[in-house]
């Protein structure tokens, strides 16, 4: 990201509303290399793809905010694999942590890893000292630390269910499981930013958080969130494109400053539940419309969703999550020219 964008997303964040809202999107692994004409094993093994397909995405849409920017991760596999869990590679699928805990009683034994040396985690560090000259000299840096949630980790070390079921069952395991985990997410994100102190941002992926109640988000989420979240740094970014519709109206007491979130829920009802104290980055449908739609059938869901929505403060316009695999040039640039023309297409 370079300092025009990082200052617009800042902006945003503050209130500031321009005269059209920005665009941004997430973009990694499930969607980047196979764009840029790479495997995705290829991509995650090899440090020139992984430059290349990051450049030629910041070189190919300059009007638009990739967040968060040059992102070093190893799919799902980046955290679990601390934890040590098995990473599962295949060409071109997307990578997957095998689960270590097969019973409540053996989240007891979950040690917290170290960030400097286990895993992936070294890698992660590497790739971008490594790629950081070119990257700078291409007029970008590194602003976010990134990890993902203490609550999806948690669903890799266990599987989803299992842990979902366990914070019924067994309740006492699992809030020590989640502060294990949440210890070493501060530890993660504070060395982070140690190596690389242009970081002034962080990003938290976590879908799991969607699938629980407001009472179980309040006692399993929103503590070992708060304390993954508790950097003081400027953008406080939050992931969860799962229903998000229980845990919305806490998200800012958690510190969290930009969501992105599914297409389950608008732009109205976020800002809503939010209490417009958060910038939000979406809302357009990702699989239907941005990677299987026409670009007038992303020009209408821009037009809508706009026209849809009293207040364009604190929105950055994307897709309803990630980056989906199979997004066209064509429909990216469609987004963000309708984007830009609006409301003068109306």
């Amino acid at each position: 990201m370079n300092d025009r964008q990082w200052n617009t997303l800042v902006s945003v964040i503050r209130g500031e509303e321009p005269a059209s809202p920005p665009t941004g999107f997430i973009i990694d692994s499930p969607w980047l290399p196979r764009w840029a004409g790479h495997s995705i094993l290829d991509y995650f093994t090899d440090e020139r793809v992984f430059l290349e397909d990051n450049l030629k995405a910041v070189r190919t849409f300059p009007e638009t905010i990739f967040l968060p920017g040059f992102w070093s991760e190893y799919g799902m596999c980046t955290e679990p694999s601390a934890f040590g869990a098995v990473s599962v590679w295949e060409e071109n699928e997307f990578p997957f942590a095998k689960k270590i805990i097969r019973s409540p009683a053996d989240a007891e034994k979950i040690e917290k890893p170290n960030p400097r040396k286990d895993g992936l985690l070294p890698f992660v560090i590497k790739r971008l000292e490594h790629i950081r000259p070119e990257m700078e000299k291409a007029g970008h840096r590194i602003r976010f630390a990134v990890a993902r949630g203490p609550l999806n980790i948690a669903s890799f070390l266990m599987g989803a269910t299992e842990f979902l079921t366990a914070i019924k069952t067994d309740p006492v395991p699992m809030h020590r499981l989640l502060g294990v985990i949440s210890d070493f997410l501060e530890e993660w994100i504070a060395y982070q930013r140690e190596r690389f102190p242009s970081i002034d941002g962080i990003l938290i992926l976590d879908d799991i958080v969607g699938f629980i109640s407001r009472r179980d988000f309040e006692a399993f989420a929103l503590p070992y969130l708060k304390k993954a979240f508790s950097a003081d740094v400027t953008v406080k970014f939050f992931h969860n494109d799962a229903p998000c519709k229980a845990g919305a109206p806490l998200l800012a007491d958690i510190g969290i400053n930009l969501l992105n979130f599914g297409i389950q829920h608008t732009l109205a009802e976020m800002k809503q539940w939010t209490g417009g104290r958060i910038a939000l980055l979406g809302n357009i449908a990702p699989r239907d419309i941005l990677a299987a739609g026409t670009e007038e059938d992303v020009r209408r869901a821009v037009r809508e969703t706009l026209d849809g929505l009293k207040d364009h403060s604190r929105l950055i316009v994307s897709c309803g999550g990630g980056m989906p695999p199979e997004v066209s040039t064509r429909n990216i640039r469609a987004l963000i020219s309708a984007v830009e023309e609006w409301p003068h297409s109306r």
